[in-house]
């Protein structure tokens, strides 16, 4: 087996924050991942803006999600600067939860190999610098298993 994917090192992860994204961050520290709703019109919206793609609505309700992803995209980083063992799994998720939403994150503790688009992930939440927690996700292996078996 090859090296498990990882996220870069907690501590040197750090965020900011705005009055458009304090709520996605605040409910990570509580382990839940949510997501933007346009209140007016519906449309889902990550990363966190003040202003709706579609409508340009100020109004927003926070929806808490299943935590339940699929793989969109992704790449494979073998070793950044400074940290040449890292192997990354950098992907943009779907939430079916929140459609037309994505989100990048990472794919940790899987096999590289193992990771494809489409792969079935669920949401874990990793300590970083300053108290924050950074959502990643982890193959869901029973979700993979009913795929594969038909189920």
């Amino acid at each position: 087996m090859s090296t498990l994917t990882t996220t870069l090192p907690p501590a040197g992860i750090q965020i900011t924050t705005d009055s458009a994204t304090e709520p996605f961050w605040q409910a990570a520290k509580e382990n839940r991942l949510v997501a933007p709703k346009c209140a007016d019109c519906g449309t889902f919206r990550l990363p966190p803006s003040p202003f709706c793609p579609t409508c340009q609505s100020q109004n927003v309700d926070w929806v808490t999600l299943s935590g339940r992803a699929t793989v969109y995209s992704f790449s494979i980083v073998n070793g950044v600067p400074g940290q040449p063992g890292l192997t990354l799994a950098a992907a943009v998720v779907d939430l079916p939860d929140a459609p037309g939403a994505r989100l990048v994150s990472n794919v940790v503790d899987a096999d590289p190999d193992a990771v494809r688009i489409g792969t079935p992930l669920t949401v874990d939440f990793v300590e970083i610098a300053d108290g924050w927690k950074l959502p990643v996700f982890r193959v869901d292996s029973a979700a993979e298993d009913a795929t594969l078996s038909g189920t």
